[in-house]
């Protein structure tokens, strides 16, 4: 069983990292967008209600990757909710119009993240709502950068850079979920989305090598795959991606209809009549859990991940990275 690590022992940590008893391969994933400890005081000063508010979230994401650990490869996850921060974003991509003061010059205020009211402190829930009643002051931003932002990326940092001392280069996955349909200030509004899109910021963040691996793989599993549209990588992917250093970074978006009931945010769990209550086939349901009369995503993600991590266990440098992908 993989080891639970909590970053912070405080009682409101910020994020989680579910580590490895040791790490076999050069990769690191992780949830920026699965968190869902919504401070009461954010909750009750929005004019949404909880469930318009949980719209922006990634649900459920962390638990689609969870079997990393056991595979060998760690797993962070952010527990604030990304409508009270985002951690995809540069620190301060900020609105100057949600905010009583005046914005610090090092704020970046001409993003088109911040333009589409997703900034670093998001304006809009991915419905496209209102998040706040009132404006906001820039301490409030700062002290949720300080408490939630910053840690986060620390964590991250720390994880890459000690894969890179171990192995010699790393992979970060970056994984996300999207709605199953675009909205309506997306580009492809009303149109169905792909199952799995990966983002490399078109070929600049990832060896193609690499993508291609995993794309095969999940097509393979039945999956139809796009790359970089409509998300072709956020902030973590730029940053943390040089492919000429053997720092790989790639965005994995899955769409929410594969695996949840989107309208009331409850997983899907596939059922079985022949297996035994508690197996893997027939696991206990829990709160948010909705029998799926069809085989849910649950139920494959093991089995997937297995496949897409499997080449790099072994690998100690970013040469015998690349070459491993060639053979």
């Amino acid at each position: 069983m993989a080891k639970q690590i909590k970053s912070d022992e405080k009682e409101n940590a910020p994020l989680e990292v579910l580590a490895p008893k040791r790490q076999l391969a050069p990769v690191v994933f992780a949830s920026p967008h699965s968190g869902n400890n919504y401070p009461p005081d954010f909750v009750t000063a929005s004019p949404l209600d909880i469930l318009s508010l949980r719209k922006s979230e990634d649900s459920f994401v962390d638990a689609l990757f969870s079997a990393a650990p056991d595979l060998g490869m760690p797993l962070l996850r952010a527990l604030f909710p990304r409508a009270y921060i985002d951690p995809n974003r540069e620190p301060f991509e900020l609105d100057p119009m949600m905010f009583e003061d005046t914005l610090p010059d090092y704020a970046n205020t001409q993003s088109s993240r911040v333009k589409a009211g997703l900034g670093t402190i998001a304006r809009l829930v991915s419905s496209g709502h209102e998040i706040y009643g009132e404006k906001l002051w820039f301490k409030e931003a700062a002290a949720r950068i300080n408490t939630n932002y910053r840690p986060y990326h620390r964590q991250l940092r720390e994880l890459l850079d000690q894969t890179r001392q171990t192995f010699g280069c790393y992979l970060l996955v970056d994984c996300h979920s999207m709605p199953s349909v675009g909205g309506p200030h997306d580009p492809d509004a009303g149109r169905r989305r792909a199952d799995i899109v990966l983002g490399d910021c078109f070929a600049s963040t990832c060896d193609n090598k690499i993508i291609s691996v995993v794309e095969d793989v999940f097509s393979e599993y039945g999956y139809q795959v796009t790359r970089n549209r409509p998300f072709a990588g956020g902030f973590s992917t730029k940053h943390y991606g040089n492919p000429k250093l053997g720092l790989h970074a790639l965005q994995i978006e899955i769409n929410r209809a594969l695996y949840m009931d989107e309208t009331v945010i409850k997983k899907n769990i596939s059922y079985s009549a022949n297996a035994k209550r508690g197996s893997k086939r027939n696991p206990y349901l829990k709160e948010d859990d909705l029998i799926s009369v069809k085989n849910s995503f649950f139920g494959k993600t093991s089995g997937v991940l297995q496949e897409v991590t499997a080449p790099f266990v072994g690998i100690y440098s970013t040469q015998q990275l690349i070459k491993g992908f060639s053979d």
